[in-house]
C-alpha cells in the first residue's frame, strides 16, 4: 500500500498543506521547529487516529482554531480510498471512503505504519511499558479482533482496579460483582496472551536473520514474551482462561490488599537476548540499537505476513542516530520495497547514494514545497 497524497487544514503549525508522495522514499527536508516532524506526525495521525507525541489531541490543533483536519487517499493492491481524520476540542471524527466509522477500532487497520524514531532505540533498554505499547499499536493495526479485546479489557481493568479499591476500604463488601469482572477481565486477557505470543514468536523469526547480517554473523538475536504467569500453553486461548482465573482465585486477597489487579497482559514483558545473554542489561549501547533495528525491520516483513501489504515506514529524523553500517542496511532493506518518509535538517549525514530518486519536500515556518524533480 502507499498514501497518494495528503492534505492539513488548522493543524499543529499549518495553516493549509498538501502533498503528492512519491511511492518510494519520501524526504522532509527543513530546519527544526519549521513543521516537518508534524508533517511525519499527521500521516501516523492519519493512520491510527491518534499521534504517537502527545495523548492531547488539542494539541494538534493550530492556535486560536477549533478544528484541524488531516485527509489522503491510500492505493492498495486492488482499491483505492480517501481516509478523513476530523479532530475538534470536542473530540474525533475519522471517515473511510467518505463514511464516518462509529468505532476508532473500526477506523484503524486501513492504512498501516511502522515508525521509527530516536526515541524508539528505548524499546529495548526502556520501560515494559513502553514494549507493551509497542506491541499494542503494531498487534492493533494488524488484527481488529486483537484492538476489540485490548479495548475491553482496558475498560473491564479501569473498572476491576477501582472496585478492589471499594473492598479494600470497606465500601463495598460483595464480591460477586467482582468475580463478574474477573470473568470478563479473563475472556478479553486469555485472548490477547494468545494473539501477543503468536506475534512475538513471528517477530523473533523475522529479525534473527536481520540482526545476524547486521552483526556480520557474529550475533543471534532471540526474542521472547515474558509473561507473570504460567501459562500451559499460551497460544490456546481456552488453556489461557484456566491459568488466568486460577491466578486471580488464588491471589484475591492480595489483590485486594495491594487495591491493584496483580496478574495479566497489561503487566507483561519482552525479553532480547543476543547469544543468549540479556541485551537490555548486558549489551552494548551498539547492541541495544541493532536490535531495536532489527525489530523495526521485521515488522515490515511481518505486516506483509498478516496482512499482505507492506505497510508505510516513517523514519523520524532516526538516520542521525545510526552509524554508517546500521544507516546503509536500513536504506538497503527498504529500497524498492516500501514507501518511506524520512525526516532530516540536511541530506549531508545520509548516504545519498543509497536514496533511489527521493522525493524532497523543502518545509519552512508550515509551508511545503516539493523540490523539483
Amino acid at each position: 500500500m502507499f498514501l497518494k497524497d495528503i492534505q492539513l487544514s488548522n493543524y499543529r503549525n499549518y495553516e493549509s498543506a498538501q502533498a503528492h508522495f512519491s511511492e518510494g522514499i519520501n524526504v522532509f527536508l527543513g530546519e527544526n521547529a519549521q513543521g516537518k516532524t508534524s508533517l511525519m506526525e499527521a500521516i501516523y495521525v492519519l493512520a491510527m487516529a491518534r499521534s504517537h507525541r502527545t495523548a492531547n489531541d488539542k494539541e494538534l490543533i493550530r492556535w486560536e482554531e477549533e478544528v484541524a483536519r488531516v485527509s489522503g487517499r491510500v492505493q492498495k493492491k486492488n482499491a483505492q480510498f480517501p481516509l478523513e481524520l476530523i479532530i475538534s476540542t470536542k473530540g474525533k471524527k475519522a471517515k473511510f471512503n467518505h463514511l464516518e466509522q462509529k468505532k476508532l477500532s473500526e477506523y484503524i487497520g486501513h492504512l498501516n505504519v511502522i515508525l521509527f524514531a530516536p526515541e524508539d532505540l528505548s524499546l529495548v533498554k526502556g520501560s515494559p511499558s513502553i514494549r507493551r505499547k509497542f506491541i499494542d499499536m503494531e498487534m492493533g493495526q494488524m488484527s481488529p479482533i486483537y484492538l476489540h479485546h485490548l479495548v475491553q479489557y482496558q475498560r473491564v481493568l479501569k473498572q476491576r482496579n477501582q472496585y478492589l479499591k471499594q473492598l479494600a476500604f470497606q465500601q463495598k463488601q460483595d464480591v460477586t460483582f467482582l468475580e463478574v469482572l474477573t470473568d470478563q477481565l479473563v475472556e478479553h486477557g486469555a485472548a490477547i496472551l494468545a494473539e501477543r505470543f503468536l506475534f512475538v514468536e513471528k517477530l523473533g523469526n523475522w529479525a534473527a536473520p536481520i540482526h545476524q547480517e547486521i552483526s556480520k554473523q557474529k550475533e543471534h538475536l532471540e526474542i521472547q514474551y515474558a509473561s507473570g504467569l504460567v501459562l500451559t500453553n499460551p497460544k490456546d486461548k481456552k488453556q489461557n482462561q484456566a491459568d488466568l482465573l486460577q491466578a486471580y482465585e488464588q491471589g484475591r486477597k492480595r489483590e485486594i490488599d495491594q487495591r491493584i489487579t496483580l496478574f495479566g497482559p497489561h503487566r507483561d514483558d519482552l525479553k532480547f537476548s543476543v547469544n543468549g545473554r540479556n541485551v537490555q542489561t548486558f549489551g552494548s549501547q551498539g547492541q541495544q540499537r541493532t536490535t531495536a533495528l532489527s525489530v523495526k525491520l521485521a515488522e515490515i516483513d511481518l505486516m506483509k505476513e498478516m496482512t499482505g501489504e507492506y505497510p508505510l515506514l516513517l523514519l523520524d529524523d532516526v538516520l542521525s542516530e545510526l552509524d554508517d553500517e546500521r544507516q546503509t542496511h536500513l536504506l538497503k532493506v527498504i529500497q524498492n520495497k516500501v514507501q518511506t518518509f524520512l525526516t532530516t535538517t540536511s541530506l549531508d549525514g545520509v548516504k545519498q547514494e543509497m536514496l533511489d530518486a527521493p522525493r524532497i519536500f523543502h518545509i519552512e515556518n508550515g509551508h511545503v514545497e516539493m523540490e523539483s524533480e
